[in-house]
């Protein structure tokens, strides 16, 4: 890792390796690539099946090649994470069963998109040997706070049958536009998430229950713990938003206006801008007979 404005990881070779989906058959190799993997250009990967760095079954291939299905396609890569914001990651309790940190904004619980050493499980592997290590529950890049991680698959698989059984409370913190109501407030509203869009919204989906009460407010701002009964994807956000209260620096779920004569509009959010870490923090989990318990934030 490089520390600079942030945690970074030293570029790499790396190796993805998958299987030629049903749908993908009788493409070739080039046309494949071009239209599934679109973050590069065609010619690209043009030359990286006449270098061999597109292999099918281990073997190089003409760019004409028309793939089977179920054959192995590997794409050997010079991989540049994007950094996150954190130096650290604290560990707040370790023993022979679990593991409890303070995950920081911006950092990926797992490998996922284009992160695979920039991750809690990659740091805590790299730099403090815990592996392996099993994620409990899971928080989004953005959000902050209590993480548990088991140590065995069994420990993960009775923490999860627990929170599925409604065994398990959960708590937030979240910092939210405007004066919240002094009323506890009690959203129920179904959640559906749109892949493509990378958003929830509230309308016919899974039914959604969140309980919020009210910390404290300056008028411009409110502090609001917020507890999920359910688990849906991005639901405090979305039912807060409902609420007309939306997480004030939630560019995905705030409301802008839209100015005619801005250059930007409505190319929304700014560059960079969605790389502050969320105010939104997990605080809280408690099952039948544990409790495990992060510091509130310095925004709270």
């Amino acid at each position: 890792y490089i520390f600079r404005d942030g945690r970074l990881v030293k570029p790499y070779f790396f190796e993805f390796i998958c299987n030629v989906k049903t749908r993908w058959a009788g493409k070739t190799i080039v046309d494949l690539f071009t239209h599934e993997f679109r973050q590069r250009p065609r010619d690209y990967y043009v030359e990286a099946v006449k270098s061999g760095r597109i292999q099918v079954d281990g073997m190089n291939v003409d760019i004409s090649y028309t793939v089977k299905t179920s054959q192995r396609i590997s794409h050997f890569v010079h991989r540049h994470e994007p950094p996150v914001m954190s130096w650290s990651i604290p560990i707040l309790e370790k023993d022979v069963d679990v593991v409890t940190i303070c995950k920081p904004p911006s950092v990926p619980v797992h490998p996922c998109g284009q992160y695979r050493k920039n991750t809690v499980l990659g740091i805590l592997q790299a730099e403090h040997g815990l592996t392996p290590l099993f994620p409990v529950h899971r928080l989004d890049r953005l959000v902050s706070g209590l993480l548990i991680l088991a140590r065995s698959a069994a420990r993960a698989d009775l923490f999860r049958q627990q929170i599925e059984a409604g065994k398990v409370q959960k708590e937030y913190v979240a910092k939210v536009v405007g004066e919240f109501p002094e009323a506890e407030k009690i959203v129920d509203a179904a959640v559906i998430f749109d892949a493509r869009e990378g958003r929830s919204s509230v309308q016919d989906g899974k039914a959604a229950s969140t309980i919020f009460n009210r910390i404290s407010t300056n008028g411009i701002h409110s502090i609001v713990k917020c507890k999920p009964i359910t688990g849906r994807t991005h639901q405090i956000r979305v039912h807060l938003q409902h609420l007309g209260h939306p997480i004030a620096n939630d560019a995905l779920y705030l409301s802008f206006k839209i100015d005619p004569m801005c250059t930007n509009c409505p190319n929304l959010p700014p560059k960079g801008y969605d790389e502050e870490g969320l105010w939104l923090h997990c605080v809280r989990y408690s099952g039948p007979d544990w409790t495990y318990g992060c510091p509130y934030p310095d925004w709270a």
